[in-house]
């Protein structure tokens, strides 16, 4: 049950490092937009879209070897745990 637990929390922490910088991100560009549409009394919901679709593409270029290696080094200790619970049992 303990391995479950573990397996569990690592899961989230794994979540977090994948999505929280792309999370953080959009999160900046639509309080700048906000903040721009604020200044200039422009109110369009569309004005957001293009330059949070601009910045994810960078994001996902530059963060996705990272995201990548997060991602396989996780799976491959699941992989690796699940052998063990096979080898216990």
């Amino acid at each position: 049950m303990n391995e479950v637990a573990l397996a569990a929390r690592e899961a989230l922490l794994v979540s977090l490092q994948v999505g929280g910088p792309i999370l953080v991100l959009m999160l900046v560009v639509g309080l700048v937009i906000a903040v721009l549409q604020a200044l200039t009394q422009v109110n369009e919901a569309t004005l957001a879209f293009l330059p949070k679709l601009l910045v994810l593409a960078a994001a996902m270029l530059m963060l996705g070897p990272f995201m990548a290696g997060v991602l396989r080094g996780y799976a491959a200790s699941l992989f690796d745990a699940v052998v063990q619970v096979g080898l216990k049992g």
